[in-house]
């Protein structure tokens, strides 16, 4: 199963398998919508809507979504940021063509890349969460759309305004733009310094 809609009466639900990275934020949340151990596991009339897309906002991956039966999907967030969580990817919440959610691999690892899937813990990469800060704290409010774009066997490309934070929700900087590592190797992440090049990353590895 690759993506599967779950439809209810106020509410649908969509879930991507090959975006989740098992947060588990779903069943430890709400258990009586998301149940791994029935059939089918998402049961979308089992709590009011509000509360159902209260929950799903808080899936890091986006491999959860939600559409109000009334019209409304999920808004973006007035201020795009990316967590650097430790020995992790990069959370992403923002204003995407399609997405407000994302969880990006930064340790070259991953098989689905751009997206994580959780090779960071099977092959023990260590990156801290509490880079330096690089910039002052109070700027201009970084919102507004983005894109993310791979560079081919290169870092990641992100255009538009942005926050960084730790994992822990410190500013680390606010950047109209930036390439950041996601071969793992870089000497300064989470930025891309280059390193990638003489670790020999690509896409496919």
């Amino acid at each position: 199963m690759a993506s599967k809609t779950y439809d209810g009466t106020d509410i649908s639900i969509d879930f991507d398998m090959k975006r989740c990275i098992h947060a588990r934020n779903c069943f430890l949340k709400l258990p009586k919508v998301f149940d791994p151990s029935q059939r089918p596991w998402v049961q979308p009339d089992n709590a009011p809507a509000e509360e159902i897309a209260a929950m799903v906002r808080t899936c890091p991956s986006g491999a959860l979504k939600f559409t109000m039966k009334a019209g409304a999907a999920e808004a973006p967030p007035q201020i795009n940021r990316i967590a650097v969580l430790e020995n992790g990817p990069l959370a992403l919440a923002g204003d995407l063509e399609g997405d407000t959610r994302l969880t990006l691999c930064r340790c070259g690892l991953s098989k689905n890349k751009p997206y994580c899937d959780y090779s960071h813990v099977d092959e023990g990469f260590t990156a801290t969460g509490e880079p330096a800060t690089k910039s002052p704290a109070e700027t201009e409010d970084h919102g507004g759309p983005i894109t993310l774009t791979p560079v081919p066997d290169g870092p990641l490309k992100i255009a538009g305004k942005v926050e960084l934070t730790t994992g822990t929700g410190r500013k680390i900087a606010k950047l109209d733009g930036a390439f950041l590592c996601r071969c793992g190797a870089s000497k300064n992440k989470p930025y891309c310094d280059g390193s990638h090049k003489g670790a020999g990353f690509t896409d496919a590895s």
